[in-house]
This record gives structure tokens, sequence and C-alpha cells, in this order.
């Protein structure tokens, strides 16, 4: 993809000079653009919120397509490294672009134990979610699918657990998210990476069924010939013959 400049990122952090930031790199892999950087902290245990930012939207919006060293729980270190699908975010934006990181030290209000976005779900079925709380305040648990609200739990409590319920209209796709928000602090948001909802139930192993019962009835009616005109044994059996006389 070429139809872009790609200007020097800047990186913003609300932080003291405790924390410092350090690019790396920039590169063009393909239609993916991705952002080396280091973050050092003296504090090792702290952890960062980061979101990418580009000039299209004026720095308003943070990025979406996105994977890596970015969003909630971003430990200091060096070799750190965002990966941002331009094509996907943009279609084919032709034009100048510059990008911005914005972070702070990162409290989470919620932080999720056992959700794996690398595997794919079923529609039609429930998940246990679990997580660890960082406050006492009710939650919003909603389901979206790119930019659209598909399902939602509304003020459950921030006690570590819920069930999940993927609804059986969902279509099948890979850019489903969760989306978690702080009831009484709209701030604090958190978004899952994007993960895969499929059918309960392949189509071919519901196409099969039908055609093995087909099969059968098939069979079962068949033989050969309009069953008819079978031949019918109507003879009446002979005399038993006389023992012979001695």
């Amino acid at each position: 993809m070429r139809g872009f400049l790609l200007a020097l990122a800047c990186f913003s952090f609300f932080a003291t000079s405790a924390q410092l930031v350090t690019i790396q790199k920039v590169e063009l892999a393909g239609e993916k653009i991705i952002v080396h950087y280091d973050l050092e902290d003296s504090n090792p245990n702290n952890e960062y919120k980061l979101d990418l930012y580009s000039s299209v939207d004026n720095f308003q919006a943070p990025l979406t397509k996105v994977k890596g060293d970015i969003g909630p729980g971003v430990k200091p270190g060096t070799g750190r490294k965002v990966e941002w699908s331009i094509r996907e975010e943009l279609g084919g934006y032709k034009g100048k672009i510059s990008l911005e990181i914005r972070g702070k030290v990162y409290i989470p209000f919620v932080k999720l134990q056992n959700f794996d976005s690398e595997r794919s779900y079923k529609r039609g079925k429930s998940y246990s979610i679990n997580w660890k709380p960082g406050s006492t305040n009710p939650i919003n648990l909603e389901l979206y699918k790119g930019g659209q609200r598909i399902d939602g739990a509304m003020g459950i409590p921030n006690n570590g657990g819920h069930t999940l319920y993927f609804p059986s209209h969902s279509k099948k796709g890979n850019d489903y998210r969760l989306k978690i928000t702080d009831t009484k602090n709209s701030d604090d948001v958190l978004y899952t990476s994007e993960f895969q909802i499929k059918p309960k139930v392949p189509l071919l192993v519901k196409v099969l069924p039908v055609l093995a019962l087909g099969y059968l009835a098939t069979t079962l009616g068949g033989g050969g010939g309009d069953p008819g005109t079978d031949p019918v044994d109507d003879t009446i059996p002979g005399v038993p013959a006389l023992p012979p006389n001695n």
C-alpha cells in the first residue's frame, strides 16, 4: 500500500520523569504499520494503558485494528511493538499520516483472567468469564461485532465472575470483541482483542444426516420392479404318496 506518507510518530505520556519512552523505529510492512519502542520505568511492576491515534481524525479516537503491546496492561520493557492494520482501519486512504501513542499508568477496574481471544466461541452457548476486580463499581459487559453492539449485560456486580451467553442469532465472524465499562466512570473502558464466533453445529454435520435418511428411504423402497407384480404361488399342495405295500 503506497497511497500515504508516514510522518514521524509522536509519543505522549501522562507520567512523571520516572518513565521514559524511546521510539526505535517505525516501519511499513505490506498493509501494516509497525511501531517499535522501549518503555522504561523505575518501577517494573507498573502497568500502562496505551492507545494509538492517527492524524486522519485529528487524534480524536483510538485506532482499533491494532495488536501487540497496546491497550491496557502493558508493562515496562524493551523491544515493545505495536502492529496496526491500516487497510482494515482506513480502507483505501491516501494522504499523509502521523501517529501518536498516548498512555498513563493503568490501575485496572477489572483484569480478565481466563478469556482467550485466540480461540473460537460457539453461538448459542454460555461461557464463564472471570476477572480480578479493581473496584466495587458495577460494570457493563457487552458484545460487539465490529462497531455494532450485539448484546450485553448491564449493571452486573463487579465480583469477579459472570456467565456470558453468545446469542444464537449472532452471525459468524472473527471481528467480535467484549467491551467492559465501569458504570460510574465512563473513562474506564476495557476492550478485549478480536475473537471468532462460529455456528454451534457445523453446516456439514447438519446436512449429512438428511442425506443419510434420504439414502435409507431409497434403499428400503427399492428392490426393482413394481411390488404389485410379484408372482404369487397359489397352487394346492399334492396329496402325500401312500406307503409301498409289503
